[in-house]
């Protein structure tokens, strides 16, 4: 059967969306994003939020349609989970996106201090604004300055310390321009754990440059030369996904294959979360495999005991 974890989504556990939409003339309440690579083009947060939200599209025209607002009810709900979870926060929206304020994000981040049992999983496609910001308040709570403070309902939750041990920061790329673009600014900002989602993956990907150890394209001498793992910021995880949906684009798994390969080279731990709906059949054993699975009966392709046996790699970080 395939994972049928909460969300849907197989890496976590549970997701929270605490920054909201309110249509303005519907009065509907939901969610909003804007759309900022090809990754994009299929969202499936806008697609959700069509039928589910307020009925917006994840434009930036849309923008005046809606009034944005943090709901704190839902913000303040890990302080009362019992049970340690992983948490994909902002799985509907951009916590760095530029029409979030950076009081909303102090919040968010004071409630994630305070809740220390959960693991809390970012990501964005604005790692420049992720990168000004952390870095802004790591070196402000490191400096002895002071510390971010939130008054919720009749607690005071404290941001006290940075990097937040129970806090991944991440980012998601579709090829490689969007990897180029977004891991070198990962990697500076600061974080007890950095992770890259690439998904939809949508061409292959050459990650050795932000990885531990060097395999591929590090060579000195003739020969492969390894890097100390700890030597520099590097990937800690890296999830890969194909595209899923009605409209969704092309997987090879040619390029499933190198990511694994390159992570495990590099001891990056790798989670192959989906082949998406559209998985393609390029190796001698791919064809035999997809002469033997004429179809797949999960139509997101994330149910593991469908895929090749050499792809059903699922690591997590401890």
């Amino acid at each position: 059967m395939a994972d049928q974890r909460r969300g849907g989504i197989a890496w976590t556990e549970e997701t929270l969306n605490p920054i909201r939409a309110r249509h303005r003339a519907t009065g509907k309440i939901g969610w909003y994003c804007q759309r900022v690579s090809d990754g994009c083009k299929h969202c499936y947060a806008a697609t959700m939020n069509e039928w589910r939200g307020n009925g917006v599209d994840y434009t930036v025209p849309a923008l005046k349609e809606v009034e944005l607002f943090l709901d704190a009810k839902i913000l303040d709900a890990p302080l009362r989970w019992h049970r340690a979870r992983r948490v994909f926060l902002c799985s509907m929206t951009d916590l760095f996106a530029e029409f979030v304020p950076d009081e909303w994000i102090d919040r968010i981040f004071c409630v994630m201090s305070d809740a220390p049992q959960h693991t809390f999983q970012v990501l964005t496609k604005r790692p420049d604004r992720m990168l000004a910001y952390v870095t802004d308040r790591h070196q402000f709570i490191a400096s002895g300055a002071g510390l971010v403070n939130y008054e919720l309902g009749d607690r005071l939750t404290t941001w006290d310390r940075s990097p937040l041990p129970n806090v991944w920061l991440g980012v998601s790329v579709e090829d490689q321009a969007t990897a180029d673009a977004r891991i070198p600014l990962l990697l500076q900002t600061p974080a007890a754990l950095r992770w890259v989602s690439y998904e939809p993956a949508l061409a292959p990907v050459n990650f050795d440059p932000w990885l531990g150890y060097c395999t591929t394209s590090c060579v000195r001498f003739g020969e492969p030369t390894v890097l100390n793992a700890h030597s520099h910021p590097r990937i800690d995880w890296l999830v890969v996904g194909g595209e899923s949906g009605s409209q969704a684009r092309p997987f090879d798994l040619a390029w499933a294959r190198s990511a694994i390969v390159q992570g495990r080279a590099a001891a990056t731990l790798v989670f192959m979360k989906q082949i998406g709906s559209r998985p393609g059949f390029w190796g001698d054993s791919d064809i035999k495999w997809a002469n033997a699975h004429p179809r797949l009966y999960d139509p997101k392709g994330g149910d593991p005991q469908e895929w090749p046996e050499d792809l059903r790699v699922r690591e997590w970080p401890t």
